[in-house]
């Protein structure tokens, strides 16, 4: 359906908590070295529970090993530092979510990516610094899987 990019995520249950929404949405999650933590940690899993069998999820080596698989056609990068919102756009079938790691999100380098199609923000109150990753990923996925009817999901 979609595909989520978490770009050197850094703590364990943020990746956990979407490797259990990739399962419930049918996307996939590609994580993006160096990880912070090991894939094998036990929050990592308390975080997944039972739904890394369900996930397709995938490890690249760097930035471009995941545009050379993924060969996107769209993709959009989340970061505070965008005038757009998630919600204005019209997402499509594979498009990527690029999210950046939780100290201090997407570098500006990788945000301006040439494979970096636009920048979108989820809005905040003033004087908020920014959301957590997984809650992001999350209400940016489930926009674009809204915008398809939620087609596939359980009746």
């Amino acid at each position: 359906m979609f595909r989520l990019v978490f770009y050197r995520p850094e703590i364990p249950p943020n990746t956990g908590n979407a490797i259990r929404l990739a399962a419930n949405t049918g996307s996939e999650l590609h994580l993006i070295e160096p990880l912070g933590f090991s894939l094998e940690a036990r929050y990592l899993k308390r975080a997944g529970l039972d739904y890394h069998d369900l996930a397709s999820v995938h490890v690249h080596a760097d930035l471009d090993a995941a545009w050379h698989a993924l060969r996107p056609r769209t993709v959009y990068a989340l970061t505070t530092g965008a005038e757009r919102d998630y919600a204005d756009v019209a997402y499509q079938r594979g498009d990527v979510l690029l999210f950046g790691p939780e100290s201090a999100g997407l570098p500006e380098d990788v945000a301006r990516d040439p494979h970096v199609t636009e920048r979108l923000r989820v809005p905040m109150v003033p004087r908020s610094r920014s959301l957590n990753l997984a809650n992001t990923a999350a209400i940016t996925v489930y926009e674009a899987w809204r915008q398809h009817a939620f087609a596939g999901a359980a009746p």
